[in-house]
């Protein structure tokens, strides 16, 4: 669904509120008008007769390419899905609410509020000016799924078919986290249709906690990651790095463990680390600068398998702590479906399968790694070739694709579950 495009005003007027509904485009190559339908309105296509979706998420939809995306780039192939973020607060003082189209269909919603008003009023102003959108968008059928509980204190008033509760970290043990998120959680578990866990660790924490709890580990797109078997021109920036070469792609923050990336930079000069990401909430000074580790930024989705293609070994180096003790990378079967040999420390949810399996090999400290990556370089080419095979079986029917289509048939059956039967329908009607 396209958004509203008049001639030389391109911005909703809120009928005297003190914000807009502003559209623009992530696409910078599309100007908003190429989005433009004839109507000046936001009425859904007859055809989309599927509920919309509406996500709350403390996550930027255009940060990391990771779950979020994964799944709800699925979902708006057949019906609309509005990915509602977080506000930015800015000192302009213009309060209003973005609306952008993303390439896969996702409409993602950006509240700009001013720099220091209270909590409160941010709260107040996110549930105005989402009201406001679903009026205009003419949201009534809908699904809400929440990524993060501090949403909840403006949308309890919303009257969904259903409410998804996708908990892919435990958000209140990362650094910063908000003092009322575990109440928040509380009060959304109490309300969620169903749950899902972003792995099997924090399924087990969060059992007992819900009566439709489902344990969703991260999947993969195999044919994208597996083209990094077969390339031959390597990225500009990392063409010049000598081999060995162990590389790390992802977010960079308290859950990485600097003193072991440090540590293994130092102990063999040799090798040469190559890291991938954004920094986020940590300071960069902090990070280890041996000369063979080498931070080439952030990379594209679509560009990761180009990086993995010229690795020898790929990297989970992970701290052990209060904020890794329930995740489950994306990246282990990303890094596994590239064909490349991966160490990681031990993360429980890597642990199990991959480690036990003997698809990852398990490191706590500099000396194991060190021994790890070592066997893995002089591993014969028969060793590597089964260990590949053995891969590709164990990550045969791992999928986005199914992950969503199992998904999406929990929530048809929760929506269901709800919808009173015909013949309670015939006794209210009579």
């Amino acid at each position: 669904m396209s958004p509203p495009h008049k001639p030389g005003n391109k911005n909703y007027n809120n009928n005297g509120r003190a914000w807009e509904i502003r559209f623009t485009s992530i696409d910078t190559a599309k100007s908003p008008s190429q989005f433009a339908p004839s109507a000046a309105n936001l009425s859904k296509a007859a055809a989309l007769d599927a509920p919309d979706l509406v996500c709350l998420s403390h996550l930027r939809w255009n940060f990391v390419y990771q779950r979020p995306q994964h799944l709800l780039s699925r979902c708006a192939k057949n019906r609309r899905v509005f990915f509602v973020e977080e506000p930015v607060f800015t000192a302009s003082g213009d309060w209003r609410l973005d609306v952008s189209i993303h390439e896969t269909g996702v409409w993602v919603i950006v509240p700009q509020l001013s720099e220091g008003i209270s909590e409160q009023t941010a709260q107040t102003a996110q549930q105005a000016m989402l009201d406001d959108f679903f009026q205009s968008a003419e949201i009534s059928q809908y699904i809400l799924w929440y990524y993060t509980p501090m949403a909840v204190s403006f949308t309890n008033h919303l009257k969904p078919l259903a409410v998804v509760y996708d908990c892919m970290d435990e958000l209140s043990a990362f650094h910063g986290a908000h003092r009322d998120l575990k109440a928040n959680e509380t009060q959304l578990l109490k309300r969620a249709s169903v749950v899902f866990t972003g792995g099997h660790s924090l399924y087990e924490a969060k059992q007992q906690q819900h009566p439709n709890i489902h344990a969703f580990p991260s999947s993969i797109e195999k044919e994208h990651f597996a083209t990094a078997r077969n390339l031959s021109e390597a990225p500009a920036d990392q063409k010049d790095i000598p081999h060995p070469r162990l590389g790390f792609f992802g977010v960079i923050d308290e859950r990485m463990d600097i003193e072991l990336l440090g540590g293994i930079a130092q102990a063999r000069p040799d090798w040469h680390l190559v890291i991938i990401g954004p920094v986020v909430k940590i300071d960069p000074a902090t990070l280890p600068t041996h000369p063979n580790i080498h931070y080439l930024g952030g990379k594209s989705y679509q560009e990761l398998p180009g990086y993995l293609g010229g690795w020898d070994i790929a990297m989970l180096p992970f701290a052990i702590n209060e904020s890794t003790k329930f995740i489950s990378p994306t990246k282990t079967p990303e890094y596994l479906a590239a064909g490349k040999p991966v160490i990681s420390t031990p993360i429980r949810d890597v642990v199990r399968p991959y480690g036990e399996n003997g698809l990852v090999r398990i490191a706590s400290n500099v000396a194991e790694f060190v021994a790890a990556a070592e066997e893995i370089l002089s591993e014969t080419s028969e060793a590597r070739t089964k260990w590949l095979s053995e891969v590709d079986a164990f990550l045969v029917d791992n999928s986005w694709d199914n992950t969503w289509g199992e998904m999406l048939q929990l929530i048809e059956s929760a929506i269901a579950d709800r919808k009173p039967k015909s013949e309670d329908r015939v006794k209210v009607l009579s």
